[in-house]
């Protein structure tokens, strides 16, 4: 069943069903406040709203502890372009890119600053810093001026003389971010502990900065020195960014199930790869996911999330993470634990709830005062179906969270301070105030009175001694003597936050780097291990290899189960591999490398898969060494499946005839293993041909060897066994067996297998038929041998189903389509109003009765399993049901009847054409430079090398066929709704 009715992008580049409210809501400014509940000991009040505030997208407080706001009036579409196409993902190609303010097109979105000039909690004086901005979506204060986020662009307004209007026109700092879809641009400028300016940008654009292109990712910029990095890559649909008391970095998600990601320097995530394309490091070998969450409620958008850092809240609320719940109209609080060297969550409950559902929120900020400021975008919708679609911009709150008798903070311009009095901020318990005098003593490059931070750095520990360091480190107060004391400092956060700053630099003093290694083969801190393998990327290939061998020579068990660090030691491996190719092989070539579980087990078969995937002579002799060094002959094996994983799609005569000749050997040493055989044969060993065909005909050899080994004569195109292939399919073998020797088939474009499938049709089971209709119906030779065995009465027409018949068309052969339409007429799915009937026809049968959820679990398990899932149990080839609109009965009965027009976009199919004339469907769940994979309906998976594709194209059809429910009686369809419906697993 095809979960898909979302709406496709929420305004922060969300997907989600809009459901009609169930009574009046979008309550006036004055009535809004009131209808909220908050958390136990707190209270609520609008700060600004509507005219004085309109579209508000992000929030943040100046130095003065006045709200600065972005009014995203501008959007869904920037001013001054056209559009030249939009894809199902609403990435728009337009038709130039735009010149920076204020030569290029002007906008309606404007930066306001907000006063509260009477002390009463309101703000009730507004002026314009910029306006006529073209979707701008972020903001930052420093340097004597604003930096601002308007993609394509990263601008800085000077503003020396603080008179709240520009001194002139902006500078750009860099330029290239995406600009393809306003839901998912750059945004969430962010201060890091560092001196670095952070920022997300999202899933739908992608940037090209300085030669760095990424989509989804988490970037920084160093003003200073005008240094740009990609700081990790990955992470969905990001909007909201901050860092925890000891620096983490942690990012708001809209992925279902979750809270939020823990960036980690250097790091790869998840993303929707079948969306989104792959990581751009095709190398990684593996990724981060989502911080584990547990007792997720409400809905899948997580967004402008944050540290409560400040005492104004009752004490149990101190560093707990705040995020917005986006769909659920409601703010959530969550206590985040160290889990080794990264973190897990648990989601504790409300701290707002709008009872509105009009009730948007966009962004959180910490205030002066200790509160908590969320901005509501407030809109009755906020699904942007059609780019053209009249919005109503004329909403837009701010509202102040604080405790009943929390006084609004009338506290002093920081940039006036003194720096003694800026260095005494960094103990104050607001987060906010200790972040702000860090960058002001920065900017101002201060050396006078940094002495008691040289001891507390040293003497002190937690965050007393890291806002120290920070603060030295932003002053350039660090020397190489200081910073070798610190990494002995018995903090670990201390030592891994030194290890990191070194890392930083341009250039690392040889006596650091010696440090680095040193510290490498003695820190007990999983933590600080974690970061030095990430400096380990950053560091000159010498000095990068040694910090990461005399960690992965340690073997410690915490490294192997952490969930992190061995990922990052392999990235810091594969960072210098190709560069360093001989340092590399020597290192783990040795008999110590060789008894470290982490290298055996995570490095050794990467390596030689990296090296492999290189397709070079250098990189080949370096798979021949590391095969011969392994100590064993199951090392060997080992090896082996992993370069046989590696060599998929690439020519034989393209390898190296050493590389050949081990691998040939190797094979010939295992007869019985399954991965040699396979490389082997894709090599071209006459012997390994002979034993490959032998065994998959042999019927005594268990269904996984043979389906292996049938898939490799299906892939190098074997000729020979085509005959083979065809008895395999049709004669009385196993249905695994069955099908793979029918996909293996499907690469042969020869007319005599369409008609020895034909013939053998009428003997075989219906999945048998149905999975023939689909490959007979792939090629056009082979639909016109199988649509004229229609014809001529030798196969029923009846069997086909429409959407196999639909397929077709896709041929682009006039002589099929005459045949489809004298056996099943104009091919077409059910008209609008006949699938309306059908949904209120099903609607009476589910009100009928009651259904029984056990009887739907075990429905569910047959017949949806194998594409969805819903609580931890099936497939996610279409949506997770768990996080979808169950409630909504008739949100379940549309997705049922009509999945193609209300499939979810991420979850639409491709249409695949080969250049041997084949057409496959299916969702891409796997790209990589030589191969793009697609799974169909059945959940079978389909890869095909790249040089094969002659087009790929996206499919308006949804993978679920329309007729699916017809297979359900009433009684089934009451059963699985009551299940779908459901709080959880039926027990059985």
């Amino acid at each position: 069943m095809k979960c898909a009715g979302f709406h496709a992008g929420l305004f922060l580049g969300f997907s989600f069903w809009i459901a009609a409210p169930a009574r009046a809501q979008g309550f006036p400014p004055a009535e809004a406040a009131a209808k909220m509940t908050v958390a136990d000991g707190l209270t609520v009040r609008l700060f600004a709203a509507e005219p004085l505030v309109q579209q508000p997208v992000a929030i943040e407080f100046d130095d003065r502890g006045r709200l600065w706001v972005i009014q995203y009036m501008q959007y869904p579409n920037p001013a001054g372009l056209q559009r030249v196409s939009v894809d199902r993902y609403s990435r728009t190609a337009y038709d130039k890119i735009p010149e920076p303010p204020p030569r290029g097109p002007k906008g309606s979105d404007r930066i306001t600053i907000l006063e509260d000039s009477d002390g009463d909690g309101q703000a009730d004086r507004s002026h314009d810093f910029l306006s006529e901005l073209n979707l701008a979506s972020g903001l930052a204060f420093g340097h004597g001026g604003v930096f601002v986020l308007q993609s394509p662009y990263l601008l800085f307004y000077p503003d020396r003389d603080r008179n709240d209007q520009p001194d002139g026109d902006p500078e750009v700092l860099l330029t290239g971010f995406g600009m393809e879809d306003a839901h998912s641009v750059a945004n969430s400028l962010t201060w890091g502990p560092d001196g670095w300016l952070y920022g997300c940008q999202g899933s739908t654009v992608t940037a090209k900065i300085r030669g760095i292109e990424f989509q989804q990712g988490v970037w920084r910029y160093h003003p200073p020195s005008r240094r740009f990095e990609l700081f990790c890559e990955g992470g969905g649909n990001m909007w909201g960014l901050d860092f925890d008391r000891n620096g983490h970095l942690f990012t708001s998600t809209n992925y279902g199930g979750f809270v939020t990601l823990h960036g980690v320097q250097g790091g790869y995530y998840w993303k929707l790869f079948g969306k989104h394309g792959p990581l751009h490091n095709p190398y990684t070998f593996g990724y981060f996911d989502h911080v584990p969450h547990e007792g997720i409620q409400g809905g899948h958008v997580s967004n402008g999330g944050l540290f409560y850092e400040a005492d104004t809240f009752p004490a149990q609320w101190r560093g707990r993470y705040i995020s917005n719940d986006l769909l659920d109209h409601s703010i959530r609080w969550s206590e985040i634990q160290p889990r080794g060297s990264t973190f897990r969550g648990r989601q504790g409950g409300d701290v707002l709830r709008a009872n509105d559902t009009w009730f948007a929120p966009s962004d959180l900020t910490l205030g002066p005062d200790g509160a908590l400021y969320a901005a509501d975008w407030h809109d009755k919708r906020t699904a942007h179906p059609d780019p053209d679609a009249d919005w109503d911009r004329s909403n837009g709150r701010i509202y102040r969270i604080a405790p009943p008798k929390a006084e609004p903070a009338n506290g002093p311009d920081l940039a006036t301070l003194s720096n003694d009095k800026l260095i005494a901020l960094r103990s104050h318990p607001n987060s906010w105030y200790r972040r702000r005098a860090r960058r002001l003593l920065g900017e101002r490059q201060a050396k006078d009175g940094l002495d008691p931070l040289h001891d507390e750095v040293r003497s002190s520990r937690g965050t007393v001694a890291l806002e120290a360091l920070w603060i030295l480190h932003v002053c350039k107060a660090i020397t190489p003597e200081l910073a070798e004391r610190l990494l002995e400092h018995p903090d670990a956060e201390v030592r891994a936050w030194m290890v990191r700053l070194i890392g930083d630099e341009p250039q690392v003093t040889p006596g650091l780097s010696e440090r680095l290694v040193a510290l490498a083969t003695q820190e007990p801190s999983v933590l600080v291990r974690a970061q030095l393998a990430c400096t380990a990327q950053r560091l000159p290939a010498n000095a990068g290899l040694n910090v990461a061998e005399r960690l992965l020579l340690r073997d410690l068990n915490q490294d192997r189960d952490d969930p992190y660090v061995p990922l990052l030691l392999w990235w810091a491996v594969e960072r210098h591999a190709t560069a360093a190719v001989d340092s590399v092989v020597s290192r783990f070539s040795t008999p110590e490398a060789w008894r470290s579980g982490l290298i055996r087990t995570e490095i050794m078969g990467r390596l030689i898969r990296r090296f492999a995937s290189e397709g070079n002579e250098a990189c080949d002799l370096a798979c021949v060494k590391l095969l011969t060094a392994a100590p064993t002959a199951e090392a060997r094996r080992s090896l082996g499946a992993d370069l046989e994983e590696s060599t998929r799609g690439r020519p034989a005569q393209a390898i190296a005839p050493s590389l050949v000749a081990v691998a040939t050997q190797l094979a010939d040493a295992n007869p019985a293993d399954v991965p040699l055989n396979r490389l082997a044969f894709r090599l071209g060993s006459r012997t390994a041909m002979d034993r490959v065909r032998a065994l998959v005909s042999d019927e005594r050899g268990s269904d996984a060897t043979r389906v292996l080994l049938i898939d490799v004569l299906g892939e190098t195109g074997d000729r020979p066994s085509t005959d083979r292939l065809l008895g395999l399919a049709t004669a009385g073998n196993s249905a695994p067996v069955q099908v793979a020797a029918l996909k293996a088939l499907g690469r042969f474009e020869d007319e005599s297998i369409a008609k020895a499938l034909i013939d053998a049709y009428p003997k075989q089971g219906n999945d048998w038929r149905s999975r023939t209709r689909e490959l007979l119906l792939g090629r056009p030779s082979w639909a016109r041998a199988y649509l004229a065995a229609i014809d001529r009465g030798q196969l029923s027409a009846k069997e086909a189903s429409i959407e196999q018949i639909g397929r077709v068309a896709l041929l682009q052969d006039p002589g099929l389509d005459e045949l489809v339409r004298k056996h099943w007429g104009s091919v077409k799915g059910a008209t609008p109003g006949e699938k309306l009937a059908e949904v209120r026809r099903l609607n009476n049968d589910l009100r009928a009765a009651v259904g029984d959820p056990k009887r739907g679990t075990q429905l569910f398990k047959d017949r949806c399993s194998s594409c969805h899932r819903l609580f931890d149990q099936g497939t996610a080839i279409g949506p997770d049901l768990t996080f979808a609109n169950r409630r909504d009965r008739e949100f379940l009965l549309v997705s049922l009847v009509d999945p193609s027009g209300v499939v979810r976009k991420e979850y639409q199919s491709y249409i695949a054409q080969t250049r041997d004339g084949r057409v496959l469907t299916g969702l891409i769940v796997e790209q990589t430079p030589d191969a793009i994979t697609l799974r169909d309906a059945k959940g079978e998976p389909t890869r095909i090398p790249r040089a094969d594709v002659e087009a790929l194209k996206e499919s308006t059809a949804s993978l679920m066929p329309e007729s699916l429910y017809k297979e359900f009686t009433p009684s089934q369809i009451r059963d699985l709704f009551s299940y779908l419906q459901g709080d959880g697993p039926a027990n059985n």
